[in-house]
C-alpha cells in the first residue's frame, strides 16, 4: 500500500529512527479500528478516527479515553504486556514520539510478544493440541470467577439486552449483501434462528440467575492469544461495554468457533468440554450454537468493514472479503443445526 493513504504520524512511526529504542524493520499492521506498529520489542497500537456507531474513535479527547480504558481493562489479564499511554506530538515540521509539542495522536505502548507463540501461527502450522487449549482454560476459569458481577453489568444478560447486539449485526450486514460474501437469502436464513432463539428468555434468565454473566474480554479468538508460558490473553473490547458485559457463554463461544472456522472441530468439542467441566458450568452447552452463531456474525462483519477501508490495500481486502463468506457461511451452519 502506498504511504500516501496513510496519516502523516503513522508514516514518521514506520521509520525505526522515530523510537527511543532498537526498532529495524517496523511492520505495520492494519484492523478496520486500529494501526498497530510492531518496533523491535514493542508494539505501538493507534486507534484510526472512525465512527461505526458502536465504536466512536472520532475526536482525539475519545481516543485518549479508550486508550486509558484499553491499558487499565487488558491488565487485568496481562499486566506485564500493557506498559503506558504514549503520544506523537507535532513539533515544527516534523513529529515525535512522547515529544513536547501538540499532541497529534495517543497510543498504546506493549511488550512485543513472541511471533512463534501466537496462536493463529500455531494453528497455522497444524501443532495446536488439547494441552494448549488446557493452559487457556487454566488463565480463563479463574479470570471468569474473579471478573466483575454488578446489578449493572448482570442486566446485559437478558435476552433483550442480549439482542441489540445480535441484531445489530444484521443491520450492519445489509449494506453488503449480494455483494459476494453474503446473499439475502443467507441472511434472512441465520436472523429467523437468532430472533426464535431469542424469544427463549427462560435461557437467558437461567444464565443470569446463575451468575454467568460478567466483565468478560469480549474479543477471545486466536489472534489475541500467545501460547506462551503463562497464556497471555489480550486485546479484549475496550470501546463499548455491552459487547465486554455478557454471559461468559458468549466468550467462550468465540474460541470454539475460530476452533471450527480453522477446521478444527474435534479440539473445539475438547475446549467446551474441558471448559464446561473445570468451571462446572453445563449451562454452558444450551447457549453455545446461538452465540457461536453470532460470533462468526461478527467475525463476517469485521473483515466486511476492513475490506472497506480505504486504506487498506486491494490483497488484503480480497481476502478480508472471502474470509467474510467463510464466516457467513459458517454461521448460516450453526443456524442450521449443522456444525457439533
Amino acid at each position: 500500500m502506498s504511504d500516501k493513504n496513510l496519516p502523516a504520524y503513522i508514516q514518521y512511526l514506520q521509520r525505526g529512527s522515530s523510537y527511543p529504542h532498537p526498532a529495524d524493520n517496523v511492520q505495520l499492521v492494519q484492523t478496520h479500528i486500529s494501526f498497530v506498529l510492531l518496533a523491535g520489542d514493542f508494539v505501538y497500537k493507534w486507534k484510526k478516527p472512525v465512527n461505526f456507531g458502536f465504536l466512536d474513535f472520532s475526536t482525539l479527547e475519545k481516543r485518549k479515553y479508550y486508550c486509558e480504558q484499553e491499558l487499565m481493562l487488558n491488565r487485568r489479564l496481562c499486566p506485564d504486556l500493557y506498559l503506558d499511554i504514549v503520544a506523537v506530538n507535532h513539533e515544527g515540521d516534523q513529529y515525535l514520539l512522547n515529544g513536547t509539542g501538540e499532541v497529534v495522536e495517543y497510543g498504546i505502548k506493549m511488550v512485543r510478544m513472541p511471533e512463534e507463540r501466537m496462536m493463529g501461527r500455531i494453528i497455522a502450522a497444524g501443532q495446536l493440541t488439547s494441552g494448549h487449549l488446557d493452559s487457556i482454560i487454566e488463565v480463563l476459569v479463574p479470570f471468569y470467577q474473579q471478573a466483575e458481577e454488578t446489578e449493572g453489568i448482570v442486566e446485559f444478560g437478558r435476552a433483550a439486552s442480549v439482542a441489540v447486539n445480535v441484531l445489530e449485526n444484521f443491520e450492519q450486514t445489509e449494506p453488503f449483501v449480494d455483494q459476494g460474501a453474503i446473499s439475502h437469502d443467507q441472511l434472512r436464513r441465520i436472523e429467523e434462528y437468532a430472533r426464535a432463539f431469542l424469544q427463549q428468555e427462560e435461557l437467558f434468565e437461567g444464565r443470569r440467575a446463575a451468575g454467568k454473566i460478567r466483565d468478560c474480554h469480549g474479543d477471545l479468538y486466536s489472534a489475541n492469544i500467545c501460547l506462551t508460558d503463562p497464556v497471555h490473553i489480550f486485546d479484549c473490547i475496550e470501546f463499548n461495554e455491552r459487547f465486554r458485559y455478557s454471559d461468559v457463554a458468549a466468550d467462550v463461544a468465540f474460541l470454539a468457533m475460530d476452533l471450527d472456522f480453522h477446521g478444527l472441530e474435534v479440539l473445539s468439542t475438547y475446549f467446551i468440554e474441558r471448559f464446561v467441566a473445570t468451571s462446572a458450568d453445563s449451562g454452558l452447552l444450551q447457549m453455545l450454537d446461538f452465540y457461536k452463531c453470532y460470533r462468526a456474525m461478527v467475525r463476517g462483519k469485521i473483515n466486511l468493514f476492513t475490506a472497506a477501508d480505504p486504506a487498506v490495500d486491494a490483497t488484503i481486502a480480497l481476502s478480508c472479503r472471502e474470509q467474510a463468506a467463510r464466516y457467513f457461511n459458517l454461521a448460516a451452519k450453526y443456524a442450521a443445526g449443522a456444525v457439533k
